[in-house]
């Protein structure tokens, strides 16, 4: 989990890096939120159908995304996962799972339930997990989706990935409680909150939901709650944030906090971390290579893949 993390995180800081050179259009990362990705994908088995949201990054490495097709896509290459045609926002990967990125807020909420409804009424295995942040959670979308999820006992994981920030608008300004966890059970759903930044806190979590889901046939929140270190999207000066309240999350990055804790448990001994960081940066580097040596698509693709 710890190396996912610094792979996800690499990956974005690239990225970024390379939007603030002028090599990449902008894109919204989830920076300071892996632990919640990791720990939430590592529950979930092959046969499980993700649908996410525009910081997805995390989501897809953590499920088994080649780094190399993912930044392809990015950068708007023919060898990324569509075929350069998504950007960073629209990312989608039948070979895992992956059903949707959407940039819409909400827009997987309005979804999922499709999906999960589809997996019951053609008897498949596995369950569907749907990822959307606090302000997806303040739509009408949300509480429709809770509602029909519940009234048809659909097998489905919701993960509320709590950042406290939507878009340049905290999330005291649009919420009156602390917590999304709690409008749940009214819709005779069940809920946890679980600390987003402990990675296995949020793996134990989520296991617990998932096995529910999955011998239950019925839906579960889970509540991650986190902090997006950086701004809503690339660039963003994050002029608008409260500087003591960042400094203050910072100090709860969940990458140090993961890796000073196995170090003092001695799960990971020293020697190795090096070896670690040097593979994560050997892999973003040759991913970067590899999406840089791309083609683009060709213009006869213009038309195509429109609708599947």
């Amino acid at each position: 989990m710890l190396e996912c993390m610094m792979l996800i995180r690499a990956y974005e800081e690239r990225l970024a890096a390379l939007q603030a050179e002028g090599a990449a259009a902008g894109i919204c990362t989830a920076v300071g939120q892996e632990a919640s990705a990791v720990g939430v994908i590592r529950a979930l088995g092959p046969q499980d159908k993700i649908l996410t949201n525009h910081r997805s990054a995390g989501h897809l490495l953590a499920r088994g995304a080649d780094p190399g097709r993912l930044m392809a896509e990015v950068l708007g290459r023919a060898t990324g996962y569509c075929k350069g045609k998504s950007g960073s926002l629209h990312v989608s990967a039948a070979e895992l799972g992956v059903v949707l990125t959407s940039t819409i807020v909400g827009g997987e909420l309005s979804l999922a339930t499709g999906v999960a409804l589809a997996k019951k009424m053609l008897g498949e295995e596995g369950i569907v997990a749907c990822f959307f942040g606090d302000g997806a959670a303040c739509e009408g979308i949300f509480h429709e989706s809770l509602n029909l999820a519940s009234v048809w006992q659909l097998p489905l994981l919701y993960v509320c990935e709590n950042n406290q920030w939507q878009a340049f608008v905290h999330r005291r300004e649009t919420m009156a409680g602390d917590h999304v966890s709690g409008w749940a059970p009214g819709y005779g759903i069940r809920s946890m909150t679980v600390d987003g930044n402990d990675a296995e806190a949020v793996l134990a979590a989520a296991t617990e939901a998932v096995a529910y889901v999955r011998a239950e046939g019925k839906p579960f929140l889970l509540e991650t709650c986190t902090y997006r270190l950086r701004g809503h999207f690339e660039p963003d000066d994050q002029s608008y944030v409260d500087a003591a309240e960042l400094a203050g999350w910072r100090e709860r990055d969940p990458i140090p906090a993961l890796r000073r804790r196995l170090l003092a448990d001695g799960r990971l001994g020293a020697a190795e971390l090096p070896a670690m960081e040097a593979r994560v940066r050997d892999t973003i580097s040759a991913a970067l290579d590899y999406a840089r040596s791309s083609p683009f698509p060709a213009l006869s693709e213009l038309t195509t893949d429109v609708y599947a």
